[in-house]
């Protein structure tokens, strides 16, 4: 294994992709616009975001689905879950997953400052967490009302990327809180890795599996046996990886 595929690490909150810091968001920012441009433009990338993703993905990271019709039979909004490994991929991955249905993506704020997709990622939907009290706010009501209006909504609960990583990263019952709060269906999506008969690069399998049916007890007990029930069937998906494309190491 050559030294360019291996990857150290201190904790599971390292991030291998930091684009700066200090980022913010600025104070008149809109997570929702209702701009008949910004809309024009919005259903544009998207379209060409959903033929790009059929391309790149399925040609060039040879993406496989794997239970995504659990999601056509929702009619309404739902929250999806996914590990983080792919730094282009996870962009638009989701959007094959759950096509017909547009989808909207928790990021980070940093990542609206990525070279040229950073740029177009508020017309894919992008939803960036604020770091002030009247900004998130304003970004917990877009969550909602993107769920009302019947979209789903990503969230990737590792927060960093760790690129094809092929276990499950510890994540917090934080954003849980949301399907909880509005009382919609909860999905996961596994990305997992798989040898090739050609080529270095493995294949992806990614598998869908929900809804998860956690109805009792308070919001509390609610929002943990949610986070728990999620990352126990996304651990038990990340054992159909066989391979390690890159390997890491703790320090």
């Amino acid at each position: 294994m050559s030294k360019e595929k291996i990857r150290y690490y201190e904790s599971f909150s390292d991030d291998f992709f930091q684009v700066g810091e200090n980022y913010k968001l600025s104070d008149n920012y809109k997570w929702i616009k209702n701009g008949v441009g910004f809309k024009f433009l919005s259903a544009l990338t998207y379209s060409l975001a959903i033929i790009f993703s059929n391309i790149y993905c399925r040609l060039f990271l040879h993406v496989k689905i794997v239970g995504a019709k659990n999601l056509r039979r929702q009619k309404g909004g739902f929250f999806l879950y996914g590990n983080h490994t792919q730094p282009i991929g996870d962009v638009f991955n989701p959007a094959l997953v759950c096509f017909p249905k547009r989808i909207y993506t928790v990021v980070g704020v940093a990542n609206m400052h990525l070279p040229v997709i950073g740029k177009i990622l508020p017309y894919l939907g992008a939803l960036p967490i604020p770091d002030t009290l009247s900004g998130m706010k304003m970004f917990n009501s877009a969550v909602e009302e993107r769920i009302k209006t019947g979209h789903p909504v990503i969230i990737y609960p590792e927060a960093h990327l760790w690129e094809y990583y092929t276990h499950i990263r510890p994540f917090s019952d934080t954003s849980f809180k949301y399907p909880v709060n509005l009382d919609v269906p909860v999905f996961c999506m596994t990305t997992t890795y798989q040898k090739r008969k050609f080529g270095n690069k493995p294949k992806i399998t990614i598998y869908v599996d929900g809804p998860f049916d956690i109805c009792d007890g308070s919001k509390k007990q609610r929002t943990s046996n949610l986070c728990e029930a999620v990352q126990t069937q996304m651990n038990e998906r990340a054992k159909n990886s066989n391979c390690e494309y890159i390997h890491y190491i703790k320090k």
